[in-house]
């Protein structure tokens, strides 16, 4: 009758879920309630060529309708199955579940079969009856469960539950960072042959310029001045040359790495820098609206509940831990005799162990446990302003490059203009050749420029799509896939698909 009231009770508590963990209370973001408004802020672009976001938020974006590059998407689509940095991270992920259900498994009894035998001999002047010789043969089950009765294992149950969690979180965070990364290394790219391809034409003016003063100053109506002064233009444009190809060669190294493969040849084309047209107006919403699109957050905030969990074990340590261990089953002095009548078997332990004298170990864990709880509530303010900056600098940005690039584009103009002149100034004898080669660098310079402001503006659009969110799902209308959600990379060196997500 004491053992069923003890098991009864004991039940009783299991189920109504005893735990000490502190009540949880998300901290107030430390950020302002909307994002910079005014000046810089209010000149954000509209919607470029009919290529609009239609007001769907950026973590409801798909990645294919935000970029419009077919050869882009290909590369995007590529890197999600072989990056190897996403995949750890995704290992990661099946890591974190195993070691959940490791410690979830902590709260329900252990079941084991035992079968046991031995054989012994005792002095005859100890024994009765002169048996020196005896055997035992034991056959049965035994079982044993800590009953939890101050939560401390579903408090670690918990802490473990969330690790796992913000694990997820990170996992979706670096898929989010990938997408940017695979897009911002293909525009360098482009950026990169954009530049070749002015160096190039520089070049060949500045050859050309070259050989007709080498025939001048051969021909003695020219000047060594003016030879030299063409041959740094050459020199100047030959050295850039090699620069601009070695960096676009490391850039398609790095996209390489990024993509987890050699780059396919049948690649879909793509298109120029300047034609990118990804999308310009997708919305910034609220600071608020980052703590449910941003990842990193999340995260953060599962590590912080973590935390907060590992409040609730440690104080569950000061209290004593009742453990119930029994066996049941057949016992015999010979094999042959185990099953028969009256060889049942059994026996029942319950204990109880309380903590006395530790050297003061339990209280330096509950105070190292809201330490560290004190330090995930600072990493999660963090995460929030770090977010929230990385939103208004996009944000000052998108609403200045436009404008930028318009009177780059028009300095760029007037710097071809002045060549032109120039070049018809020194043929009709007007000005020396010191104005040409002038006015040739500075139209150099402010064609490097724009194409240079160009890409900045678009790493900036693809950042700010991922600042706010977006990058997870590949179709806008796609029903988001949980975080924790297995991946199948279709290899040999694959992870084991994993089972549902575990119930918290």
């Amino acid at each position: 009758m004491q053992k069923i009231s003890l098991i009864a009770i004991a039940a009783a508590f299991v189920v109504a879920g005893c735990t000490m963990e502190p009540h949880y209370d998300r901290p107030a973001a430390p950020v302002a309630a909307t994002f910079p408004t005014g000046g810089v802020y209010d000149t954000q672009p509209a919607a470029a060529a009919g290529h609009t976001a239609n007001g769907v938020a950026a973590a409801d974006l798909g990645w294919r309708d935000f970029f419009v590059d077919p050869r882009m998407q290909e590369l995007i689509e590529i890197a999600l199955k072989n990056n190897r940095d996403l995949r750890v991270s995704a290992l990661n992920v099946e890591e974190a579940r195993a070691q959940f259900q490791i410690q979830r498994a902590q709260l329900f009894p252990t079941l084991n079969a035992v079968a046991d035998g031995s054989r012994a001999r005792t002095p005859a002047d100890l024994t009765y009856f002169g048996q020196t010789l005896s055997s035992t043969y034991t056959v049965g089950l035994s079982a044993s469960w800590e009953i939890d009765f101050w939560g401390r294992i579903r408090s670690l149950k918990d802490q473990a539950l969330h690790e796992y969690l913000a694990t997820a979180q990170a996992r979706k965070a670096a898929q989010l960072s990938l997408v940017s990364q695979v897009a911002d290394q293909y525009l360098t790219v482009l950026a990169y042959d954009d530049l070749l391809k002015v160096t190039e034409d520089t070049l060949k003016t500045a050859q050309d310029s070259y050989r007709i003063t080498k025939l001048q100053f051969d021909t003695g109506t020219g000047t060594e001045l003016d030879l030299r002064q063409a041959q740094t233009v050459v020199e100047q444009a030959t050295a850039n040359q090699q620069a601009q190809a070695r960096l676009r060669a490391q850039a398609e190294n790095a996209l390489v790495l990024l993509i987890g493969e050699p780059l396919p040849a049948d690649l879909k084309p793509g298109l120029p820098l300047n034609d990118q047209n990804i999308l310009t107006d997708v919305p910034a919403g609220l600071p608020s609206d980052l703590l449910t699109r941003r990842p990193d957050i999340m995260e953060a905030e599962e590590q912080l509940l973590a935390a907060n969990a590992n409040i609730g074990a440690a104080r569950a340590a000061f209290f004593p831990k009742i453990s119930l261990t029994g066996t049941f089953g057949t016992e015999s002095p010979t094999l042959g005799g185990l099953f028969k009548a009256g060889s049942a078997a059994w026996s029942f332990a319950p204990s109880i162990t309380a903590p006395i004298f530790e050297g003061g170990t339990n209280i330096a864990n509950l105070d190292l446990a809201h330490v560290e709880k004190k330090v995930q509530i600072a990493q999660y303010e963090k995460a929030i302003q770090t977010a929230f900056r990385e939103v208004a600098d996009g944000l000052a940005a998108r609403g200045t490059y436009d404008q930028q690039i318009d009177a780059l584009a028009r300095d760029t103009q007037a710097e071809q203009r002045r060549l032109d002149l120039s070049e018809l100034r020194y043929k009709n004898g007007v000005d020396s050749y010191l104005t040409v080669l002038t006015a040739q660098t500075d139209l150099y310079t402010a064609q490097q420029t724009l194409i240079n402001a160009r890409l900045a503006r678009l790493t900036n659009l693809v950042d700010l799509y991922q600042y706010l969110g977006g990058g997870w799902i590949e179709h806008t209308g796609d029903q988001p896939r949980p975080a924790d959600a297995p991946t199948d990379y279709g290899s040999a060196s694959a992870p084991v698909a994993a089972s549902a997500p575990p119930a918290g």
